[in-house]
């Protein structure tokens, strides 16, 4: 088994897809004959050298055990899924969930469909629909509608001769051509498959227009959770989300945090910024100090610059974390020295190494308990959900700096189709060019 990870980014090297693949590829011809491939993949892999880097992937496995080994493979919910993919499948399972909280419940439906291949139950019949517009990631949530009620519908029309059936929402940060939202079935029945896959996309396609939200400027977002957050049952979330690690973001920008600190917010945490000197600062200084910081802002984005000023060292931690919450419970963190910060009524969070924020643990190894803020800002854009959704008041998206643009007409798109529809109900690239 090869098991490789690596945090959203650009583009994966000539290198890196190369040495890998032939690991692999060697693995399988070493371990021939076969009875079955199990592949687990993301599905939105871009390389130098192939837009969708897996489909080459799989182009190249089902190559090498040929037609009639059954290869399947789990993918993430926001896969751009091809026909190469398609074509060199047996079958896919796909997460169900945004938030990823169903990650063993999707192996576990992919062992069942690799268990009934391989009993002589085949999958001869399959269905692939690409949707005709983007979904932008904030409002790729299935615990909120449109897709909580869409996604129920998925069981519903799975079976009688459709043994998979999937919605994947796609990454929209990766400027392919094959990008964007795919319904896709396998199954025993041609009329079935086609059907469901069918059904589906028209659901998706009748409620286009409830996959768009509302947008807010740092100063904006800052100033109305101030306003809210004295009513609120739970903290007031500020998704940073144009920062999210989890999407290419570089966790450094500081715009969030200084207006926070510029309106005087009270009873503000924010989670949080990578930046290895101020955190080493931190830790020489020690508990209780008062040190002069240059925080973050280091990632060269237009009108960033680091937070300068005054700050109290409040809580220092080792970063080793083990995540408590429902989508990544039990993994471990190695987040390098990390500090709490003080600045007014405002903390912050800062580690060595950039993570998604999805997990409270982050907050309670610094003494933080997150249900007792008034507002807590997050660079992250939906899996935050899956651990906060409990506890949080009114969530508010917020377009501040970062690569992992949010507002989809606002990305200059060059490869992606021509008549895909750029946001909902939106133009096509065609039209906008």
């Amino acid at each position: 088994m090869l098991l490789c990870y690596a945090k959203s980014a650009a583009h994966v090297t000539r290198h890196a897809f190369e040495t890998i693949v032939t690991m692999m590829l060697d693995d399988l011809a070493a371990a021939q004959p076969l009875d079955a491939v199990y592949l687990d993949l993301h599905g939105a892999m871009v390389t130098e050298d192939f837009d969708d880097g897996e489909g080459e992937l799989m182009r190249r496995v089902r190559e090498a055990v040929g037609p009639a080994v059954p290869v399947v493979a789990a993918l993430d919910y926001h896969a751009n899924v091809t026909p190469t993919m398609m074509d060199n499948a047996s079958a896919f399972a796909v997460y169900r969930t945004n938030p990823h909280m169903d990650k063993y419940e999707t192996g576990a439906r992919a062992a069942r469909l690799l268990n009934d291949l391989l009993n002589g139950k085949d999958l001869p019949f399959k269905a692939y629909r690409r949707l005709p517009f983007l979904i932008p990631s904030s409002w790729q949530c299935t615990l909120a509608e449109p897709l909580l009620s869409i996604m129920q519908k998925v069981d519903v029309l799975e079976g009688d001769g459709v043994a998979s059936l999937s919605l994947t929402v796609g990454f929209p940060g990766a400027d392919v051509p094959d990008l964007g939202p795919a319904v896709f079935a396998f199954g025993q029945d041609q009329a079935a498959v086609e059907g469901a896959v069918d059904a589906l996309s028209e659901e998706v396609l009748g409620r286009e227009g409830e996959f768009a939200g509302e947008l807010f400027s740092p100063e904006d977002a800052v100033r109305r959770a101030i306003e809210l957050a004295p009513g609120s049952a739970g903290p007031v979330i500020l998704v940073d989300t144009q920062d999210n690690p989890g999407g290419g973001g570089t966790s450094d920008t500081i715009a969030v945090f200084a207006a926070l600190v510029r309106q005087g917010a009270v009873g503000a945490v924010v989670v949080m910024i990578c930046d290895p000197e101020t955190a080493a600062q931190a830790h020489e200084a020690g508990v209780g100090a008062e040190i002069e910081v240059a925080l973050g802002g280091r990632s060269g984005l237009p009108d960033e610059s680091p937070f300068t000023g005054s700050m109290t060292v409040e809580a220092l931690g080792d970063g080793e974390i083990t995540c408590t919450g429902p989508m990544d419970r039990g993994l471990k963190l190695h987040l390098g020295p990390m500090a709490l910060l003080l600045s007014g009524g405002v903390r912050v969070i800062v580690a060595s190494d950039k993570h998604r924020p999805t997990d409270r643990a982050l907050l309670t190894h610094l003494g933080v308990e997150a249900q007792d803020q008034k507002i807590i800002a997050l660079k992250e854009s939906t899996h935050f959900l899956s651990d906060y959704g409990d506890i949080a008041g009114p969530i508010l998206v917020v377009e501040g700096p970062g690569p992992n643009v949010v507002d989809t007409l606002k990305i200059p798109y060059r490869r992606l189709g021509p008549n895909i529809r750029i946001a909902p109900l939106g133009p096509t690239r065609g039209e906008r060019s």
